[in-house]
């Protein structure tokens, strides 16, 4: 049974994505029925759909078309992480309007490909901390050199729930750095952080990576976090370019091979359920 708190649905006819030009092979419709076809052969039961940065005239148009999906039968998608736009001034009423919708899970607003110091504004910070005493979790994904920037979110609201996204997005085809180890290490000290092992695939060498190629970051995030602070992730359809869903759902039973099955299950579905109260 594995929980995948990391799918992205891609419709261009639907919605506008204006990153999807640079995609390179990520430029094509990734859509639900083509995910769930191969997620169930690989036992995967439930799904969070995660913001996929559509435009910002789109982000409310994103969650209701994954809710309307949500609803057909048999489906496996069981909430939403919605985009926002903490730097604008209209936040408040966003959030007022999302917290109305029990569909949505939590937030992400993606950092790892912009300006580092978006998240230092004011503005930024002061609409985070409007999450304090919400339902709204916060996914963080951002790069080993911002990883400072992200601490300093974090200690700002320590009553917020943050998910540090892909492991902390390691390099890992260049292998393991010492600004990605210590940064996981140091942000682990967080009791308001889990972190999601997903993504991993993406950066290793897609024609030569293996379980073991993986294993030294997988290990450091789980051992630095613990089993009560992960959750697993596919990064559908970002795990394509290393390989597609399926070698990543086999890399993660390897990888857990020795593990209890109480660790097993904390990290492929318990930890989420607790997490959003599923």
């Amino acid at each position: 049974m594995l929980f995948d708190t990391h799918l992205h649905i891609v419709d261009r006819a639907r919605l506008n994505y204006p990153w999807l030009a640079d995609a390179g092979s990520l430029d094509r419709d990734s859509l639900y029925e083509d995910y769930a076809r191969e997620a169930k052969r690989c036992g995967i039961t439930d799904v969070l759909h995660m913001e996929v940065d559509v435009a910002p005239s789109d982000m409310a148009a994103e969650t209701a078309y994954v809710e309307q999906l949500s609803q057909a039968p048999g489906s496996m998608l069981r909430g939403a992480i919605a985009a926002c736009r903490p730097e604008q001034t209209d936040f408040p009423s966003y959030l007022e309007a999302v917290l109305a919708n029990p569909f949505v899970k939590g937030f992400r607003r993606v950092l790892h490909v912009m300006p580092d110091e978006l998240s230092e504004g004011s503005l930024f910070r002061e609409n985070l901390n409007r999450l304090t005493g919400t339902r709204l979790t916060f996914d963080l994904c951002v790069l080993p050199h911002q990883m400072e920037r992200a601490m300093a979110l974090i200690d700002l609201n320590p009553d917020v729930q943050f998910i540090l996204d892909h492991c902390g997005v390691p390099a890992v085809k260049d292998g393991m750095s010492d600004v990605w180890a210590s940064g996981i290490r140091e942000i682990a000290r967080r009791a308001n952080v889990m972190v999601k092992i997903s993504g991993v695939v993406a950066y290793a060498d897609p024609e030569s990576w293996t379980a073991e190629t993986l294993r030294p970051f997988v290990e450091h995030s789980i051992g630095c976090f613990g089993w009560d602070r992960v959750i697993w992730g596919s990064d559908w359809p970002v795990c394509t370019l290393g390989g597609g869903l399926s070698p990543w759902v086999a890399a993660t039973y390897a990888l857990t091979s020795g593990c209890s099955d109480s660790e097993r299950a904390r990290l492929f579905h318990l930890n989420a359920r607790r997490l959003w109260k599923l």
